[in-house]
């Protein structure tokens, strides 16, 4: 008698930190996070053509790029409708992100500037 071997595809289960609901987007609702891109895109250039006080440009700047890139990563990369582990591994990429440039900022206000 020869054994019969079974091949069953592992699915994941409840019990997996990745697992999660599969969550189907309309196209609808990328229109619509794509328009919002393109218009905060179209903010940013009229910001740039304004001239505000001291280093206001760059702060309106940065502020409407963190915007868009929540929207793209939200979205776009699905982390809305993923696990609990996914959001958390983002998290830290963004701490750890943080951590260096408050790094680097902390070592280049503390320079000397003009005194050598």
């Amino acid at each position: 008698m020869e054994e019969q071997h079974h091949h069953h595809l592992h699915m994941p289960g409840p019990s997996e930190p990745t697992h999660h609901e599969e969550h189907i987007v309309s196209p609808k609702l990328y229109l619509v996070i794509g328009a919002t891109l393109l218009i905060f895109t179209g903010i940013t250039v009229g910001a740039s053509l304004i001239d505000l006080p001291g280093d206001l440009n760059a702060v309106v700047a940065l502020a409407i790029a963190c915007i868009k890139m929540t929207l793209v990563v939200l979205f776009f990369m699905h982390v809305k409708y993923s696990s609990q582990l996914t959001k958390l591994t983002v998290a830290a990429g963004f701490f750890t992100f943080i951590v260096l440039i408050t790094m680097t900022m902390t070592d280049y206000i503390s320079r000397a500037w003009g005194r050598w």
